[in-house]
């Protein structure tokens, strides 16, 4: 059996092969889009959707992506096919390419696109069963109107500077605010609370994510009569809910029991956040593209 090959530019490479040039603006100045999908038992859930938003990403930066999205299709499944993998966590990475140490993406004539595909455990199993501890980070989510949250970039150095804050913390996860105290999102997930039977979130214009996980969470409440709005919540419309949970494509829905050390609910992951959580089970066995 041979080792991890990685989608690079149309080819499939060993792994110690799979390498870019350090004239890549990708790594130079996080200029490219990315992607994050699952695959479960050879379904590789919401993959379109997945790459309709990797495409959406491309053109709010202006990149020009040299697949159509048929061929990318194509290229997740020959890059899992290649390393044999059922369950696997895909990282699907554009870049604008080689260019020269200036700014100005006209210089970057080729984009680099590379696929890897492998596995992930973003928490620990406990995590899911018992619930996480969250904090507040000190870093505010970027202004949309600086760089959209809903572009999906690999300029991530906002997430990274809050996730420094929560690892400095001595938790997982922190919520992002925006600049005027508003919840957004967390550094790699979408955020839900659960109050009177109400299931709430952010609304993506404040800077968060629209992720695949959120939307797909959104559409089995509904299906389950689960009332459901989005809108504004400050922190202390999450220290009183009922229930809190986050979820994404690395980390699913997983609970989240208390936040700034003040406990959230009963301090156990809700019933709710559970129904949906079984109900997302059911939907990744179904909702996809098979290989």
């Amino acid at each position: 059996m041979g080792g991890v090959k990685i989608y690079l530019n149309g080819k499939l490479v060993e792994k110690i092969k799979a390498q870019i040039s350090v004239f890549d603006h990708g790594l130079l100045y996080g200029d490219g889009v990315f992607e994050g999908i699952r695959s479960y038992n050879c379904l590789v859930f919401r993959l379109k959707e997945h790459i309709d938003r990797l495409y959406k990403s491309a053109d709010a930066i202006e990149l020009k992506i040299p697949l159509t999205k048929i061929e990318m299709i194509e290229a997740v499944i020959v890059t899992l096919k290649a390393n044999s993998l059922k369950d696997a966590y895909i990282r699907l990475v554009v870049t604008r390419g080689v260019g020269d140490l200036g700014l100005d993406p006209r210089k970057c004539k080729i984009p680099t696109v590379f696929i890897i595909t492998d596995k992930i455990a973003l928490y620990p199993k406990e995590f899911y069963q018992k619930g996480l501890k969250i904090v507040t980070a000190t870093t505010r989510r970027n202004l949309p109107q600086a760089l959209d949250g809903r572009i999906k970039s690999l300029n991530y150095l906002n997430n990274i500077l809050a996730k420094i804050d929560a690892i400095k913390s001595g938790t997982e996860e922190a919520i992002m605010l925006t600049y005027e105290g508003y919840v957004a999102e967390c550094t790699g997930d979408n955020i839900f609370m659960v109050k009177n039977g109400e299931l709430i979130t952010p609304p993506v214009s404040l800077g968060a994510l629209e992720g695949i996980t959120r939307d797909a969470v959104i559409s089995l409440a509904k299906g389950m009569d689960i009332p459901f709005t989005e809108k504004l919540l400050k922190m202390d419309d999450l220290y009183g809910a009922d229930e809190v949970f986050l979820t994404g494509t690395a980390a699913e829905l997983i609970p989240v029991v208390n936040i700034d050390e003040r406990k959230i609910g009963d301090g156990k992951p809700g019933e709710i956040t559970l129904k949906l959580t079984e109900r997302f089970k059911e939907l990744t066995k179904t909702d996809g593209v098979k290989y």
